[in-house]
């Protein structure tokens, strides 16, 4: 039998390919790392969102701005929705401008949830801080940021 051939590496991609990649690999990583830290706090990383969420965005939304935002379901949406409410960390009550329609809040419980979620990365955090630096790490935010904005601008683009 003929000994194969390795195949042949191709052309190296855009580095707009190279950055979405890394970003969907870090975010692999980081969702299980969080899972991991979560767990004993009753929370999953989908919950933990939906809190951080109303920490960084105050005020109210319906269910189906949450599914826009989260670019999901309306059903899975509602599911997480549920969780919390169970919990007591976000309140769901009808839209008293559509009657079809919830609005849903969090709860001063569910900031403290989200907070001690936070806290419960804190090794986590420490050990990112150190290994890269906290003046690198602040100097990835504005490019994030704005690479962030452009494609929230653009998620309903063909």
């Amino acid at each position: 039998m003929p000994a194969r051939r390795p195949p042949t590496r191709t052309a190296d991609p855009p580095a707009a390919f190279i950055v979405l990649n890394e970003i969907g690999i870090v975010s692999q990583l980081a969702g299980n790392r969080f899972e991991r830290r979560l767990a004993p706090l009753d929370l999953n990383l989908a919950q933990f969102t939906v809190l951080n969420h109303f920490a960084r965005l105050p005020g109210t939304r319906t269910l189906v701005e949450l599914a826009r935002a989260f670019q999901l379901s309306k059903g899975a949406i509602t599911n997480t929705a549920q969780r919390l409410a169970a919990k007591g960390l976000i309140e769901v009550a009808d839209d008293p401008h559509d009657g079809r329609s919830k609005r849903v809040s969090v709860t001063s419980a569910g900031l403290a949830a989200r907070d001690r979620a936070i806290a419960a990365l804190g090794p986590d955090i420490a050990a990112i801080e150190s290994a890269l630096g906290q003046a690198r790490l602040a100097a990835m935010v504005p490019q994030l940021q704005a690479l962030r904005r452009w494609l929230d601008e653009q998620r309903d683009a063909p």
